[in-house]
């Protein structure tokens, strides 16, 4: 159908790819943690529309740029890079409630917070090499329309992520609300993610 084979093996290669940790599943555990459910759902929603500008560009071709151009890739991979660190650097500074006079961290709009996702994800090259890479494998060498192949098995894979999304942000938020997680374990936990986050972001400023 619509020149794609395989299909069955593509949706468990895809769930299989959205469970591996990375910036996304961080950022949307993040969110879920300080500010709940629906927080980490939009951050999932922003993740989504990075995905769809993703998928589109691979499907027109844009997305080739990356693979064979150094400086474009080199471009990307910095500002994604630089935009990660400056996520951490947010998380590594925030201080105990203790010390703004036990007042509550005003909490991120979700404006904000669908942008938080969306720059997370549309600004990681690697993404658009994924889909350069692994969605071609499940579309035949003679489909007539190769591109709308792409973009079908583009929405696939988003929408199973998404659903992956949903339920890791729905997951942080209940085990939050069950530990019971105090100020200073949640200053914590935001220091550690704010570490993971320096790690990812200087994995991503020196891939090649």
């Amino acid at each position: 159908m619509f020149g794609i084979h395989d299909l069955g093996l593509f949706v468990v290669s895809g769930l299989l790819l959205n469970l591996m940790p990375g910036p996304d599943s961080l950022l949307i555990m993040t969110r879920s943690a300080t500010q709940g459910a629906r927080a980490g759902c939009v951050a999932a929603l922003g993740i989504g529309a990075g995905v769809f500008i993703h998928m589109f560009a691979a499907a027109l071709g844009l997305s080739a740029i990356l693979s064979t151009s150094a400086t474009a890739f080199t471009v990307v991979k910095y500002v994604g890079a630089a935009y990660i660190l400056y996520l951490a650097f947010g998380l590594l500074r925030s201080k105990p409630r203790a010390a703004v006079n036990a007042a509550p961290a005003a909490p991120l709009p979700f404006s904000k917070i669908f942008a938080q996702g969306f720059l997370t994800n549309v600004l990681n090259p690697k993404v658009a090499l994924f889909f350069l890479a692994f969605v071609p494998q499940f579309i035949q060498a003679d489909a007539q329309y190769k591109a709308f192949a792409f973009i079908v098995l583009g929405v696939i894979f988003n929408v199973n992520g998404m659903l992956w999304c949903f339920a890791l942000a729905l997951f942080t938020a209940r085990a939050k609300a069950r530990l019971q997680v105090s100020a200073r374990t949640s200053l914590w936990l935001n220091r550690v993610t704010g570490g993971l986050f320096v790690w990812l972001g200087v994995k991503l400023a020196l891939s090649k």
